[in-house]
């Protein structure tokens, strides 16, 4: 049975392949092997909601991941995010590779905290945390092997203000593999180039010195697979979770309908009660009722927000209640509309009615209203890459487009095993 290495890049977008060919480690993959020059993400188009699409070849209504943060009724926000594997409601094609007998690893990978696997490291620390003590969140999360073999040597790399996800990820993963045996299947998740699309935009310089820095990181896998593994038995994917937009406006949604009467806020613009509260998914925004049984409010809300499709400022591009929001991309959750604007508009969080305007500047580096942002629907440029090289792939094949839910089904085909009912399917053109 061959083997199966993933190098994920997060916000890898479909326009990064021409720089990619002119990059010592990445040229030979895409020289070598095939790739699909865009990938299409589920909706929204956010990391956690892909990652797990990616691995378990379901959209979002098939594995419940809605957000990257939970999303909650009530009038209020959540800065708590997904984390643990049991939330995800469908079997990963790493759980079908265990049910095999196969070894698997998976690395900073979101929303896989406890999973079953072989090897497993997390991404599970809080997004904002800058402590001292990141291991109250990995034990019994990350599996012993990892803890008590390389916490010890690389956990000053996660500790403090200038704590590094990537750093620590690329001391683990030569490690595994030189100690431990390649593993069957493994997946490598790296954060930086998405971090430099918030802060810099899409197609800024530093984006492609950063961009470089993750071909060296991948130089390394390679190596180490050349010295310690079965590089001639592998397959190796190059991936993205999705692309990223360049932002012009932030809007605040919630103060919007604040404006409209539909929140209710003190003389000190803390929010009372609501009628309608808005949830942000970056480029889209989620809208909740605060009663989805009342039909007169549903009716007002919906009418209130289709006439913002003709505002010059906010021109929506579609205002979809929860039942359409399943038909046409495959989402539900607790909200009852979807909204999202035809300008690149990032939608802020701010829960603070005092302030004077909806409008509100960016803030470079931000994962939501940063200088470029992502969470829209999935046809929004960008999109991003799948890349794929070895004993499974034919060479020189390029597939204009596919889906992000048919990547699970066609990785576990590269290895050797099938993984049915999924929403995906094989994308054999790439396959040997």
């Amino acid at each position: 049975m061959k083997k199966l290495l993933v190098f994920m890049i997060d916000a890898l977008c479909s326009s990064d392949i021409e720089h990619m060919k002119k990059m010592p480690h990445f040229a030979p993959i895409i020289e070598n092997g095939s790739y699909v020059h865009h990938l299409k993400p589920v909706h929204p188009a956010l990391t956690y909601c892909c990652h797990t699409s990616i691995v378990t070849g379901k959209y979002v209504d098939g594995h419940g991941i809605t957000n990257n943060e939970y999303l909650q009724r009530g009038c209020k926000s959540t800065d708590v995010w997904f984390g643990k594997k049991e939330e995800v409601q469908a079997p990963t094609f790493l759980d079908k590779a265990m049910e095999l007998g196969l070894t698997t690893c998976s690395i900073s990978w979101p929303v896989s905290a406890g999973a079953n696997y072989t090897y497993n490291f997390p991404m599970i620390i809080p997004y904002h945390y800058d402590g001292y003590n990141p291991e109250q969140y990995l034990y019994g999360y990350a599996t012993d092997n990892i803890m008590d073999n390389y916490w010890w040597k690389y956990g000053r790399l996660m500790k403090g203000p200038f704590n590094n996800l990537d750093a620590f990820t690329m001391a683990l993963a030569p490690d595994i593999i030189k100690d431990f045996g390649q593993p069957d299947v493994m997946l490598i998740k790296m954060c930086d180039l998405d971090s430099f699309r918030h802060k810099y935009g899409v197609y800024d310089e530093h984006v492609y010195q950063q961009l470089q820095r993750h071909d060296e990181e991948f130089g390394v896998i390679m190596e180490t697979l050349k010295r310690y593994g079965d590089l001639e038995n592998t397959n190796i994917v190059i991936m993205g979770d999705h692309g990223q937009t360049n932002i012009e406006d932030i809007l605040n949604m919630n103060k919007v309908l604040e404006q409209a009467g539909f929140i209710r806020a003190d003389e000190n613009g803390n929010i009372i009660d609501c009628d309608a509260y808005a949830h942000s998914a970056a480029l889209t925004c989620f809208i909740e009722l605060a009663n989805p049984e009342d039909e007169k409010m549903e009716k007002k809300v919906r009418e209130f927000l289709e006439s913002l499709k003709d505002n010059p400022d906010y021109q929506l591009d579609y205002v979809l209640d929860k039942k359409e929001m399943k038909e046409r991309f495959h989402v539900e959750g607790p909200f009852d509309f979807v909204i999202e604007s035809k300008r690149p508009i990032s939608f802020g969080f701010d829960t603070d009615m005092s302030i004077p305007t909806p409008w509100r500047s960016k803030l470079p580096g931000d994962h939501i209203i940063g200088a470029a942002t992502h969470g829209g629907n999935p046809d929004r440029a960008e999109q991003t890459l799948f890349i794929a090289c070895g004993p499974s792939i034919k060479k020189g094949v390029v597939v204009d487009e596919a889906n992000m839910v048919d990547e699970a089904v066609t990785m576990a085909k590269m290895v050797g095993f099938d993984f049915p009912n999924t929403d995906g399917k094989i994308i054999e053109e790439l396959l040997d």
